[in-house]
């Protein structure tokens, strides 16, 4: 190992522990603005854990329960990217092989066409489309035989999409897959057309065997709950329905839907997108395992991992997170499970953070009422992360106060790059905050409770907090 990498990670290692000293010593009292907006959110002072700390030193500036363990909800995905920007680097992408198992004559494959998944997590509609038009510039036009996909890089079992929350039709309940398409999910838009009185509906990807109406009644209503109004029915995968209206006042819309089988979804989008191009299958698209002795044909290769990390933390994409994860445990363990990745993330971790108790993960996403880390914890990876030569992407990944991202309502004018968390009875926030002094602090704030789902004024005064941070002359 490098001498200067060594140099490094102890470094780092005694800068974290110094800052756990700080912390021990720090006043516990919260900033004034903070306590009233806690007052009025019916929130107990031991439901916030907090922390505020310069990122290049030890001196925290403020600490309230900064040891104790909660639930961080999303903010678990900074584990997650942190340790494969750490572990893959930056530019590291995914490679979805193609192989023809036959000849091609005059455009028809005579054989079958495999599909292998390696994980990637944005392979979308148009990803999709690329990759089957390159089969087609292979000069397959028609397949007399069938489309194989191979799913078996992750080795995970079959999940309830409804389990976590009682929601199958959330896209954010969608489950890691091994050729994940288009995250599972339908995009269903809304086209008014008031000439003739009715909304043109499109639904993207294509599937093969679903059908779904052309077209729905429009309505003089107000744009506040277009989707109800619509009285969807996805109850049959292979129809979907619509008993209501589409209000003009809503303009263009876009619904983005889980689809009602999703282990079903791949082999319909993989078909519908085949049709729509204009190939021909004599054949079925299933499932099976590659044959033996293939070489590929050719290779989608996805975005960098610094583009897929920014996704998920701008926008907190649950089921990339898990590809994330699971492709941690298939390039460091040899099979995607998520033991297999709960391992290589607390191996890391130990080596990394040594003075830090490591998460308690079940999942990269954070989408887990199980899941347990400590603000302290959480800024000591942060103040880590900004000593790495991957912190430009780590924080360009975060969302920016007020401006995009899961941020983008956030009443606060600071500068602040923060990664957002939230389920049912948790709210945290964990990043950066530029100061008045001219510095950029680490800020980690997570509130455990009933009335979680009122802090957002806590954590915009926290930030405002952070930012107005001034020169020592100027107390």
């Amino acid at each position: 190992m490098p001498t200067n990498y060594i140099d490094r990670l102890v470094l780092s290692a005694l800068l974290i522990a110094g800052c756990i000293d700080s912390l021990a010593q720090t006043s516990a009292t919260l900033p004034p603005a903070v306590q009233e907006t806690m007052k009025t959110a019916r929130l107990p002072a031991e439901a916030l854990s907090v922390v505020v700390l310069p990122v290049q030193n030890a001196s925290a500036r403020l600490q309230h329960q900064a040891g104790l363990a909660r639930n961080p909800a999303s903010l678990m995905k900074l584990v997650t990217t942190t340790a494969a920007l750490d572990l893959l680097g930056p530019v590291f992408t995914w490679r979805t092989p193609v192989y023809l198992d036959g000849q091609v004559r005059d455009g028809v494959l005579h054989g079958n066409l495999y599909l292998q998944g390696s994980g990637d997590p944005r392979l979308g509609v148009e990803q999709l489309w690329l990759l089957l038009r390159r089969v087609q510039g292979l000069g397959v036009r028609s397949i007399q035989g069938d489309i194989l996909l191979d799913r078996s890089v992750f080795n995970v079992p079959p999940q309830d999409p409804g389990g976590f929350d009682g929601e199958p039709l959330r896209p954010y309940n969608a489950a890691p897959d091994g050729l994940l398409i288009n995250y599972k999910s339908l995009l269903l838009q809304f086209v008014p057309d008031a000439a003739n009185k009715l909304a043109r509906v499109h639904v993207e990807p294509p599937l093969a065997g679903v059908k779904w109406p052309a077209s729905v009644p429009l309505s003089n209503a107000d744009c506040s709950d277009y989707r109800g109004g619509l009285k969807a029915d996805f109850s049959n995968p292979l129809n979907i329905a619509f008993n209501g209206n589409y209000p003009l006042a809503c303009a263009e819309k876009t619904w983005p839907v889980a689809y009602a089988e999703p282990e079903r979804f791949a082999a319909r989008a993989v078909h519908g997108m085949w049709l729509q191009i204009g190939g021909q299958l004599s054949g079925s698209v299933r499932e099976a395992a590659l044959a033996p002795g293939l070489k590929p044909v050719l290779f989608h290769e996805s975005p960098t991992l610094a583009e897929v990390v920014r996704d998920i933390n701008k926008f907190s994409n649950n089921v990339m997170a898990e590809q994330l994860f699971l492709t941690l445990a298939v390039q460091k363990r040899g099979s995607g499970s998520h033991a297999l990745a709960v391992d290589v993330v607390q191996t890391w971790w130990r080596e990394r953070l040594v003075s830090l108790e490591p998460p308690h993960m079940d999942k990269g996403s954070g989408l887990s009422r199980d899941a347990r880390i400590s603000a302290q914890a959480l800024a000591g990876l942060l103040q880590w992360g900004w000593a790495q030569p991957f912190m430009p992407e780590l924080l360009a990944s975060l969302p920016l106060t007020g401006l995009d991202g899961t941020l983008k309502r956030s009443k606060s004018s600071a500068s602040a790059h923060l990664k957002t968390g939230s389920l049912r009875d948790v709210m945290g926030i964990a990043g950066y905050v530029d100061a008045a002094n001219g510095q950029r602090y680490v800020l980690v704030a997570m509130v455990n409770h009933a009335n979680a789902h009122q802090a957002r004024p806590v954590m915009d005064a926290l930030i405002d907090w952070t930012a107005g941070i001034r020169p020592s002359h100027e107390k």
